[in-house]
């Protein structure tokens, strides 16, 4: 699990159907955080731009928002009010 700040959202008019309805949002790892590039999260929290998140990678991204079958590597899975 990472930490990091939404950066911006995105909008994709032509993705997979179990991605349907779902917000994407990108994700900048906090420096601290040993990764280093951007990553592109399901958000089933109701993040926003500026907020530090918790992001779930991997199997654990797909179980954490319940799209166990779908294509999702990264998924928000909590806000965090204070560090």
């Amino acid at each position: 699990m990472i930490i990091g700040e939404v950066v911006d959202s995105i909008i994709a008019t032509r993705k997979n159907e179990k991605l349907v309805g779902q917000k994407l949002l990108v994700v900048r790892p906090l420096e601290s955080m040993s990764e280093s590039c951007e990553l592109v999260a399901i958000d089933n929290v109701g993040a926003g731009i500026g907020e530090t998140v918790l992001v779930a990678q991997g199997s654990a991204a797909r179980i954490g928002c319940g799209l166990e079958d779908a294509p999702v590597d990264a998924a928000i899975v909590g806000i965090v009010d204070e560090k």
